[in-house]
C-alpha cells in the first residue's frame, strides 16, 4: 500500500511539473486588426499571429464571412486562389514549426472552412 501511495505522488507531482513548464510556452494575445495586418516576423515577434488565433477564432467567427470581409479584417494573404487564402501564422513554439491559417470560400464567395496548419 505504501509503495502505491509513493507512486502515485511521484506521478502526480511529475504531472504538476510537466504542466508549469509547458504553460509557458502558451501566449495568448488578444486579436487587433491593425497588428496582425502589419506584423512582420521578427526575433522579438516571431509568433505574434500564431499567438493571437484564438482571441481572432473567439471575436470573429469566419465562418459565412465574405472575401471582402476577411480582408478587411485579416489584410492581403500570403497566397490566394479564387477559392483559398493562406496566411502565414509564424513559428508555432514546436520545434521549427510555423503555422499557416487556411480559409476556404464556396460558390458565393463566404468563408466555408478555415483551419490552421502547425508543421
Amino acid at each position: 500500500m505504501k509503495k502505491i501511495f509513493t507512486y502515485g505522488l511521484l506521478i502526480f507531482g511529475a504531472t504538476i511539473l510537466i504542466g508549469l513548464v509547458l504553460r509557458g510556452n502558451v501566449v495568448q494575445e488578444s486579436f487587433e486588426p491593425d497588428r496582425w495586418k502589419n506584423w512582420v516576423e521578427s526575433e522579438s515577434e516571431p509568433s505574434l499571429r500564431w499567438n493571437m488565433m484564438n482571441s481572432l477564432r473567439e471575436k470573429h467567427p469566419l465562418k459565412g464571412m465574405t472575401k471582402t470581409e476577411v480582408l478587411e479584417l485579416l489584410g492581403e494573404p500570403e497566397s490566394k486562389t479564387k477559392k483559398k487564402f493562406d496566411y502565414y501564422l509564424g513559428a508555432s513554439k514546436r520545434g521549427i514549426s510555423t503555422g499557416r491559417l487556411t480559409i476556404l470560400f464556396d460558390d458565393n464567395n463566404r468563408v466555408s472552412d478555415f483551419s490552421v496548419w502547425d508543421g
